[in-house]
């Protein structure tokens, strides 16, 4: 973070580095990245003690050498024969991106110029007086990346020290290294205006002050031993503009025609490239690296359409980076047979970065043996994908055994009771249209609920979860190790669930909740009760920063033994006379948030997890839960990135959420919760949803969804969230009543919720009870200058 590196004495000529490209006829096996956090979530304890002042920089810096180290050995060890570079982060590889460009928000600069990893963590988290960078999701994964700003009065300036550093590490190590990057064009179209600029502006406008940074860039990372750079472009999967395709031409002509680079690798990853693909075919770079999984699948046709990559290279992506589940060894083969007659080299490697999947598969023990071969998390993939390169280039011959098992354990799979469950397959086939639909239209249900609820105008609540305290997580942990017993659990998780009830009762919050003690994770939780799903102990997988999730398996046909959450829910009601939310997670975000099953279709399987919720849905209703909240942050995450697709994606994801919570009353007010995505695509699905009531993340974008919202004619009641949970900082009274004010623009007071943009489980108690606090002192000033008010 402290300039360029290039200098003379650093050069080192492309000629004389190790060659990644092999010899004609070798199929290489590589990857485009891997976990970052390691084995025991190293990275995250390192990071997470460096922020309380327990370890210090240069212990925290040693820390993820070390484990970049082991990474790269792992990889070489496996048979990898090329190693990414700079697909380590401390936070966000897009936040590294906007380091090394320089592209730095004036409101963090002087922390920049203090302490570049102090503020570097500014930039992602924010500091008391410093508000954070946006996130949103990273196409249409769980992965959140740090938002870029910009304007017209950008100014870019090359700093390659991490990517130069993480370089020479990698040879260092004496490994063939490929040092990856986020390439120009994506960069600039997962930017926004910065704060103050006008919301019309287009970040793509840059691109010409932006080019010659990257060459700066790439020079230093050739200087330093580079041979190979990947440039990652995964926007251009995206249905593009003629504009935004010619800007991508331009971009690699000028980058193809610098003398003073290293050869150049342009990578898509998670759909078809489609109108790209010629363009980036063309282009005067050395090489390409392709999914050819999933919808990707359609990039085969689309290559040989083109005319394949004659005399370049193809890194082939066979083998899913986004899924748990084996590769099919024979479809693999064909594919990559296919794709030699295409190109002028061959390499097989990931779908995209190892990233999104957990590390290793073996540390997984409570899982059926037989089950768990149906498995690859990272370690295993590393291992496909140098099995398939060497079938590829010496014969089939060679990988025999591992063909024949590969083959029994598809077989295994595809014939599993676990997969086929007759009763389960009956009731899905039985749902007709009016099971998804709510016996009465919203405006009469909201004067029922009104009526029932008696809530005052700007009603608050919160998300769901409160913090998890450490005294939760070792009562969890001693429960596991069987220390205590389920009595001694239970009497912890009600002690629990009462003392959040008395700080909502005494802060003055109008619809409570019971805070979540009992549970581990919005989708596990619920996974782990449920037959079809698989739980893994390590199975950690970075959402963003230093939260990592342990996303469950969907391997087999979903129904509900027993209730989930009504006991909990049931307990926390008899304590207040105020409603109490009950809480689950949706069906669409329990796919997404899931591994889900990749042998029927996503729509089939969520029609089977809605009807599993909606028994819950019922029992609660029962109980006398009169506010039911069924979180849906997924819904836009799992939007196809192409819009041919869209359709029929929203067809059947509004379908499941109306599936899931049609069977209440009227008087029964449903909410549903959406949180760091951009919403502008969903509008009409949101509406679709049918919901009474839905909170959205807003703080972080100022309330702009509000105004969205306003301009999209959506007519049922809002709560924009005015509280950012994922930054540390205590946002004042005066702070948050300005967001509401804000949201009053567009949002009437009698439809406006006053809420946090999400839930509370990751903050701690101190700064979520002064927090919600000043969202109550908020919520009444503003309450008390409404006309015919009573706060």
């Amino acid at each position: 973070m402290t300039g360029s590196t290039r200098s003379p004495s650093s050069s080192t000529s492309s000629s004389t580095t190790r060659s990644t490209t092999g010899s004609p006829g070798t199929a290489r096996p590589t990857v485009h990245g891997y976990p970052r956090q390691g084995r025991n979530r190293e990275l995250k304890k390192a990071i997470e003690g460096y922020w309380k002042g327990a370890v210090g920089a240069d212990a925290l810096r040693d820390a993820a050498a070390e484990l970049r180290r082991t990474h790269w050995r792992q990889l070489a060890d496996a048979g990898i024969q090329e190693v990414p570079t700079g697909d380590f982060s401390y936070y966000d590889h897009v936040l590294d991106t906007s380091v090394m460009v320089g592209a730095i928000p004036a409101r963090h600069r002087a922390a920049v110029a203090a302490d570049a990893l102090d503020g570097y963590f500014a930039m992602a988290r924010g500091t008391q007086d410093v508000a954070p960078l946006e996130m949103t999701k990273w196409f249409d994964t769980n992965y959140h990346y740090l938002v870029p700003e910009l304007g017209p009065d950008t100014v870019f300036s090359a700093d390659s020290a991490q990517q130069v550093g993480a370089l020479r590490e990698a040879l260092a190590l004496g490994l063939a290294a490929r040092p990856v990057l986020v390439g120009p064009i994506t960069y600039l179209l997962l930017a926004k205006p910065a704060p103050g600029v006008a919301a019309d502006f287009e970040p793509l406008t840059l691109l010409d002050r932006l080019l010659p940074v990257y060459a700066e860039v790439l020079a230093d990372l050739l200087a330093a031993g580079a041979e190979w750079v990947q440039l990652d472009e995964p926007a251009l999967v995206q249905d593009r503009t003629p504009a935004e395709l010619n800007a991508a031409a331009r971009a690699y002509r000028v980058l193809g025609a610098l003398t003073d680079r290293p050869k150049l690798l342009v990578a898509s990853y998670f759909d078809r490239l489609g109108e790209a693909l010629p363009i980036l075919a063309k282009a005067p770079v050395e090489g390409l690296a392709l999914d050819f999984t999933g919808p990707a699948a359609a990039n085969l046709d689309d290559l040989a359409a083109v005319g394949g990559l004659p005399g370049k290279r193809l890194l082939a992506g066979v083998v899913n980076g986004r899924n748990v589940w084996i590769n099919d060894y024979e479809k693999s083969l064909s594919v990559l047979g296919t794709l030699l007659g295409l190109a002028g080299h061959v390499d097989v490697a990931s779908s995209c970065s190892l990233l999104h999947v957990p590390l290793d598969a073996t540390a997984e023990r409570d899982i059926d043996p037989q089950i768990a071969r149906w498995l690859a998390f990272a370690r295993q993939k590393t291992a496909e994908i140098v099995t398939l390169a060497r079938g590829l280039t010496r014969g089939t011959d060679t990988i025999a055994a591992e063909l024949a098992a590969n083959r029994a354990d598809l077989a295994s799979r595809a014939g599993s009771a676990l997969t086929n469950d007759p009763a389960v397959r009956a009731r899905a086939a039985a749902v007709t249209d009016g099971d998804a639909r709510r016996s009465q239209p919203y405006a009469e249900r909201a004067a029922a609920q009104r009526a029932l609820l008696a809530l005052p105008l700007l009603p608050t609540t919160t998300i769901g979860s409160f913090p998890q305290t450490t005294e939760l997580r070792t009562a969890r942990a001693d429960l596991r190790a069987g220390r205590i017993d389920t009595a001694a659990y239970d009497a912890r998780i009600e002690t629990e669930i009462r003392e959040v009830l008395s700080f909502q009762e005494k802060a003055g919050i109008d619809v409570l909740v019971h805070g979540e003690p009992e549970r581990n994770d919005m989708v596990q939780y619920f996974a782990e009760q449920l037959t079809g799903y698989l739980a893994t102990r390590h199975g950690w997988v970075q959402s963003y920063g230093t939260r990592y999730v342990r996303p469950p398996i969907l391997a087999g046909d979903i129904s509900r033994p027993e209730p989930m959450t009504v006991r909990w829910t049931r307990f926390a009601q008899s304590l207040t006379d105020r409603p109490v939310k009950g809480m689950l997670t949706g069906p669409v975000t329990m796919l997404a948030w899931s591994f889900v099953r990749d042998d029927q279709p996503l729509g089939d399987t969520a029609r089977q997890v809605a009807l599993a919720l909606r028994d819950e849905v019922d029992d609660l209703e029962a109980a006398g839960s009169s506010v039911i909240q069924v979180d849906e942050p997924a819904l836009r995450e799992t939007l196809p990135l192409r819009a041919d697709g869209r359709a029929a994606y929203l067809d059947w994801a509004t379908e499941a959420f109306r599936l899931t919570v049609s069977g209440v009353r009227p008087a029964t007010q449903i909410h549903t919760h959406m949180c760091y995505a951009e919403f502008g695509d969903i509008f009409q699905a949101i509406d679709d949803l049918d919901a009474d009531v839905i909170s959205l993340e807003a703080a972080r974008s100022h309330m702009q969804v509000a105004g969205e919202l306003a301009t999209a004619g959506y007519p049922r009641e809002v709560g924009p969230g005015v509280y950012d949970i994922h930054s540390p900082r205590i946002p004042g009274a005066a702070e948050a009543a300005a967001l509401l004010r804000k949201g009053l623009e567009a949002i009437p007071a009698e439809r406006l919720w006053v809420n946090p943009d999400c839930g509370l489980k990751t903050r701690g108690w101190p700064e979520a009870r002064t927090s919600l606090e000043n969202l109550v002192a908020a919520a009444r000033e503003v309450r008390s200058t409404l006309p015919g008010s009573a706060s």
